[in-house]
């Protein structure tokens, strides 16, 4: 279980030279799913058609606004009858039952037909306006309004409004708290109805929060165009905080760390003094001396709080709190002195390896073409197709809805006829070839492999780091024996011999993750199908008793299935922490030796067994250093940001005016926490690495003449272990 030890080897001096390529049969497998990646891109770039999600579509599936078309310069979508829409959802996905079609501008006043009509003979102008707004323009306003309806060629009423999103929508505003559309409460649905703005809103009730977000969006981006330099120096202050407080680590590690935990014995013994007070303080009162037995399960808290027990059950709780902290510090104080000056040593080589900061740059880039690829490619499969059109009819009681039809001869067939209204108008893009079939598969195919080559990335940037501070350790006499050009030389090992090994580790991360995703997309139908049974239940009438009682099995079954997927889901969220950790130790023992993946997750695996309690003092020690420099450097960053954008700092400095402050504030602080994280993850990883390095020291070597060690005489120095041999290291 344990493995064998590492026994001394004389040529050994930090990674391996000569080394071979490693899971070969994995690296072709991964090359073959790029190439099918690249694949999959070409044949979604010939079918898809992005235009599709950036121009809106009219009621027979033509692009507003597209160049070398008629419609080029009618780049807005205007709705005949919006009473229709029923919700701005359905207009957004362009299935609202009225005719669409593409206008240059929107309508600015009310306006309704037959008002046109009468208007034509004094002033033929008006027509002229009011046509443009008809499906084909029609010389004169000679026909009735039935027929106009019957052709459904023009709108029966037009009313102001302004674009947004590429579509007409009614220009809403609130006058002496009363809403208005175009400084009006009342006006003709050009159908002989009088209609309220209230009304129209019914049909759009998020229409106004839309109109309310463009303006939102307008001042949020007034500020970030008065704020940019400040946010992009705050920034720049951030990288340069998250530089000097891993250098300082050198010299504080273990003061930040003692000083946090004589904080916690501090608090805790806090605690122990406040409830004997109060345990000694409700003596002789009336009924203190009660038991939690006696007065039950209470949902009120405070009456717990006034028996003697609960005060000391608390009491003895934080007692055996306070003893087991104190002797985990007491017999692990050796294990602690180990990590805190490997923190020490993690900063020192940061130092001689300075250019290992900047790798998280390369991830950075990496990481956002992959996602930029895996977008791309999503958005040309999801508007593959040639358009589909279906019959929607206003009241929605025609038996021939969402079935498929044809726009050039809808008008002719028996279905206008049987329902009259009908509308057959566009629904989405798809098809019956086998390609337009398999485009869910596709979907999840290129979602499959972006997980992939993001964990990809992460193990060549963790392998990478690894071999270039590995570099540092196995160096003899610091900085003198370290190679030159640690990082880009582990770099170059990585991708030309262990590209399969990190295809091999991020694939069976991808397979976790990809369960993870298909768990939880079954969890949302079980939901969403959970509630149609629900409102099946309900909508029965009185009588039909049976029907809830057939439900009750179903939901009992749904409960267990409930039960059983939320197991899987910390099973399988438990099994992703734990192959992260060991792939994470197998890199770095990649980067030293060369081996294939399972051999050295094997090795790794068996060396931190050999050296568990070093591997769960140093995690925590270590994650507790690093969540304290984050909270520091995005803590002073946010301070200093606060006052500049409140305008608290007129002394100094004279802050911008804003319409809202936290929006930089928020940029800044989120920026900040990102830049610290990318720092302090180098630094995580280098602390890993010396971790595994160390051990492997350890094993290898004895302290003596003959087996030197390769730690630095401070670290040797808290181990009781052989003098070590004087080596010239720079301290």
């Amino acid at each position: 279980m344990r493995g064998e030890p590492r026994t001394f080897d004389p040529n050994f001096k930090g990674p391996v030279v000569n080394r071979s390529c490693t899971d070969v049969l994995c690296f072709i497998i991964f090359i073959l799913f790029i190439i099918g990646y690249i694949i999959l891109g070409l044949i979604a770039w010939v079918n898809g058609d992005p235009r599709r999600v950036a121009y809106p579509t009219d009621s027979q599936g033509h692009f507003c606004g597209q160049k070398g078309t008629p419609n080029e310069n009618k780049s807005i979508l205007f709705y005949f009858n919006l009473f229709s829409c029923t919700s701005p959802s359905v207009m957004v996905n362009l299935q609202c039952p009225t005719t669409q079609i593409c206008v240059s501008k929107c309508p600015e006043k009310f306006l309704t037909y037959l008002e046109t009509q009468l208007l034509y003979k004094k002033d033929k102008n008006s027509w002229t306006y009011y046509s443009q707004f008809c499906k084909t323009p029609i010389p004169k306003s000679d026909r009735t309004l039935s027929q106009i309806l019957m052709d459904d060629n023009c709108p029966a009423a037009i009313f102001p409004s302004k674009p947004f999103l590429q579509r007409c929508f009614p220009d809403f505003s609130t006058k002496n708290g009363t809403l208005t559309v175009g400084n009006k409460t009342m006006f003709e649905d050009g159908k002989g109805k009088t209609r309220n703005a209230g009304e129209l809103r019914a049909a759009a009730n998020h229409i106004n929060k839309i109109l309310d977000a463009k303006s939102l969006g307008m001042k949020l981006f007034e500020d970030y165009a008065t704020t940019w330099y400040w946010i992009l120096m705050g920034l720049i202050i951030a990288m340069l905080l998250s530089w000097i407080f891993l250098i300082l680590l050198r010299f504080t590690a273990g003061f930040l760390f003692w000083v946090f935990m004589s904080g916690v014995i501090g608090v805790i013994g806090y605690g122990i003094w406040h409830c004997y007070k109060e345990y000694n303080n409700l003596r002789g009162q009336e009924n203190s001396h009660l038991t939690i037995y006696d007065i039950g399960i209470q949902t009120d808290i405070s009456m717990y709080l006034q028996l003697r027990q609960t005060w000391l059950a608390f009491m003895i709780i934080l007692c055996i709190l306070e003893a087991l902290v104190i002797l985990m510090l007491i017999f692990l104080r050796n294990r602690i002195r180990i990590s805190i000056a490997l923190l020490k040593e993690g900063s020192k080589a940061i130092r001689y390896v300075p250019t290992t900061l900047i790798y998280p740059v390369l991830t950075f880039i990496f990481l956002s073409i992959c996602i930029c690829y895996w977008a791309v490619i999503a958005v040309y499969l999801a508007t593959s197709g040639v358009p589909i059109y279906k019959i929607i009819a206003p009241a929605g009681q025609c038996e021939h809805e969402n079935k498929t039809c044809d726009p050039e001869i809808f008008n002719t067939t028996e279905i206008s006829k049987a329902c009259p209204g009908a509308q057959c108008i566009f629904a989405f893009y798809g098809g019956k070839s086998v390609y337009h079939q398999n485009i869910p598969t596709l979907q999840t195919f290129n979602l499959f492999v972006f997980l992939w080559l993001i964990n990809f990335v992460f193990a060549l940037g963790q392998c990478t780091l690894a071999g270039a501070f590995a570099s540092y350790y196995w160096a003899l006499e610091k900085p003198e024996d370290i190679p030159p050009y640690p990082l880009f030389t582990a770099f170059g090992r990585a991708i030309r011999y262990h590209t399969g090994s990190l295809a091999f580790g991020s694939l069976i991360l991808a397979l976790i993750q990809m369960f993870r995703i298909v768990l939880e997309y079954l969890d949302k139908r079980l939901k969403v199908s959970g509630t149609r049974e629900c409102k099946t239940c309900w909508l029965s009438g009185p009588g039909e008793v049976g029907t809830i009682s057939r439900a009750a099995a179903p939901e009992s079954q749904n409960n267990i299935s409930k039960f059983l997927q939320c197991c899987l889901k910390c099973c399988f969220w438990c099994l992703e922490k734990a192959v992260k950790f060991l792939n994470r130790n197998a890199y770095v023992m990649i980067a030293i030796y060369g081996k294939n993946f399972c051999r050295s997750a094997k090795d790794a695996f068996n060396l931190l067994i050999r050296n568990v309690l070093k591997v769960a003092v140093m995690d925590k020690v270590t994650d507790f250093v690093l969540i304290l420099g984050k909270i520091l450097v995005t803590g002073c960053i946010g301070v200093l940001a606060f006052l500049l954008f409140t305008e608290r700092l007129p002394i100094l400095i004279e802050g911008p005016s804003l319409n809202y402050y936290w929006v930089p504030l928020l940029t800044v602080v989120i920026g900040s926490y990102l830049i610290a994280h990318g720092f302090f993850s180098v630094y995580a990883m280098c602390i890993d690495t010396l971790f595994i390095c160390f051990c492997e020291d350890l094993e290898r070597n004895d302290g003596s003449t003959e087996k030197p060690y390769f730690i630095t005489p401070t670290l040797h120095g808290i181990l009781n272990k052989k003098q070590l041999v004087p080596q010239k290291q720079k301290e």
